[in-house]
C-alpha cells in the first residue's frame, strides 16, 4: 500500500504553495499602492506568476489523475474522509478559478497579460470597465476564500499530526 505521495507530487505541492503564498502577499500589497511604475511592475510579476500557477495546476492535476495519491488513514471516520476530499477538490477549483478570474479581469480592463514579458496571452473579453471592476471583486473574494481554505488545510494537517498522531502530514513532507 502506498503511504506517501510521489516525489513529483510533493515537489508540485510545495512549489505551488510557495508561489501561491507569494501571489497572495504581492496581490494584497500591490492592490493598495498608488499608481506608479513600481505598482505596474508588481502587477506584471503577479500576472506572470498567476499564469505559471495556472499551468502548474493542470500539470499537477494530470499527475494526480495518473498517479493515485496514498489512501487516507483507515481509522479516519467517513465524514472526515469526505471533508478531506471536498477540501482538496475546493483547493483545485480555486487554483483554476482564481487565475481565470484574474485573466478575465485583465481582459475586461483592457490590460493584456504578456507572460514573462514575451508571450502575449489573448484577451478573453472585450474592454468593459464595469465588468472589470466586478471581476476584480470576484478575484479578491476568491483569494480570501483560498486563504481560509489553506488555513483549514494546514490546520487539518497539524491536527492529524499532533492530535491523531497519524502520517497524514508526514506523507507530504519533502525528503521522506
Amino acid at each position: 500500500m502506498n503511504t506517501h505521495y510521489t516525489r513529483t507530487a510533493k515537489s508540485l505541492h510545495w512549489l505551488m504553495a510557495l508561489m501561491i503564498f507569494g501571489l497572495l502577499a504581492l496581490g494584497f500589497y500591490m492592490s493598495d499602492m498608488p499608481l506608479s511604475p513600481d505598482k505596474l511592475q508588481y502587477y506584471a510579476w503577479h500576472k506572470w506568476a498567476g499564469v505559471s500557477v495556472f499551468v502548474l495546476v493542470w500539470l499537477r492535476l494530470a499527475w494526480r489523475i495518473t498517479h493515485r495519491p496514498p489512501t487516507l488513514p483507515d481509522r479516519m471516520p467517513p465524514a472526515m474522509q469526505w471533508a478531506a476530499h471536498a477540501g482538496h477538490f475546493a483547493l483545485y477549483v480555486l487554483m483554476i478559478a482564481i487565475p481565470l478570474s484574474g485573466w478575465l479581469m485583465s481582459s475586461a480592463k483592457g490590460v493584456q497579460t504578456v507572460w514573462f514579458g514575451v508571450l502575449p496571452i489573448p484577451d478573453m473579453l472585450g474592454k468593459d470597465k464595469a465588468l472589470g471592476h466586478t471581476l476584480g471583486e470576484l478575484h479578491e473574494a476568491l483569494n480570501i476564500g483560498l486563504l481560509l481554505l489553506i488555513a483549514g488545510h494546514a490546520g487539518a494537517a497539524l491536527l492529524h499530526h499532533f492530535f491523531h498522531k497519524d502520517n497524514t502530514l508526514r506523507r507530504m513532507l519533502p525528503g521522506r
